[in-house]
């Protein structure tokens, strides 16, 4: 069974940084696409960083371009987005996904969710 779970949200000022891991088990990462949503309330879920698993390239949302940065981990098959210089309006729940299909920052293409890790910043 393919669970990914994500952790390291919390509560932070505006300019201050976290660090979101994404674990995945049940299923190895290699090749795959792992992207990183977010969803703020009222509004659609939206891509903000893609990590490509088969050539190590990486895709971000002009909105967080410069700030967040997604890695990994191998030998814990895990994913990070390290966000930094946040700001009120990356408040939201985010959420990790992995697709083995072409890599794609598109909700509709990802094959495995994880359930969300709530981040706020705080003005």
């Amino acid at each position: 069974q393919v669970q990914l779970v994500e952790s390291g949200g919390g509560v932070v000022q505006s300019g201050g940084s976290l660090r979101l891991s994404c674990t995945a088990s049940g299923v190895g990462l290699d090749g795959a696409a792992v992207v990183w949503f977010r969803q703020a309330p009222g509004k659609e879920r939206d891509g903000v960083a893609c990590l490509s698993l088969r050539d190590y390239s990486t895709y971000y949302d002009d909105s967080v371009k410069g700030r967040f940065t997604v890695s990994r981990e191998k030998d814990k098959n895990t994913v990070y987005l390290q966000m930094n210089s946040l700001k009120p309006e990356d408040t939201a729940v985010y959420y990790c996904a992995i697709t083995f299909g072409p890599a794609t920052m598109f909700s509709y293409g990802m094959e495995y969710w994880g359930k969300g890790t709530q981040v706020t910043v705080s003005s």
